[in-house]
């Protein structure tokens, strides 16, 4: 063996492959969703308040925990959506109690929410790891910190 492969072997890690492919698997296990054009991207982002008979509602996920998994999401009992990482979707409607919910594989969450009239509200929806899987949980947002994670973030396809 030569002085060089030696000098060279001792260097370097044994498995070498699996420190180059690691960054590159990880990239590729991201979950995504569809994604809004980038106009009503910045629409959205310009929290411009809602008519006075009307509520606004934006329903996000911020940050890299679960960044493999999509949670599925459902507004107002009907409306479904799913979010992936620093990803938010925005609703407009009359005032109301509006209930929102998360699924994961080990459970879900749920909370409901009053948007008055002329109000804006936002909502994290966060992953959190499960015994067997994921699960999640509904939080309702100071305006600060939800418009922060709005900007941050990437408007999907929602309700």
């Amino acid at each position: 063996m030569t002085p060089f492969r030696t000098r060279l072997s001792s260097s370097f890690p044994r498995d070498w492959r699996a420190l180059i492919l690691a960054p590159l698997l990880v990239l590729a296990g991201c979950a995504s969703v569809p994604l809004e054009t980038a106009q009503e991207d910045a629409k959205g982002k310009q929290f411009t308040p809602p008519p006075p008979d009307k509520g606004s509602l934006y329903v996000y996920r911020r940050g890299p925990m679960g960044a493999t998994a999509s949670i599925p999401v459902t507004i107002a009992g009907s409306l479904q959506t799913a979010l992936a990482p620093d990803t938010w979707v925005w609703l407009q409607g009359a005032p109301a109690a509006i209930d929102v919910k998360c699924t994961g594989t080990d459970g879900g969450a749920d909370s409901t929410v009053n948007v008055g009239s002329g109000e804006t509200r936002f909502v994290e929806v966060a992953f959190r790891p499960g015994l067997m899987g994921s699960r999640c949980a509904v939080l309702e947002a100071p305006a600060a910190q939800g418009q922060a994670a709005v900007l941050a973030g990437h408007r999907a396809v929602g309700p």
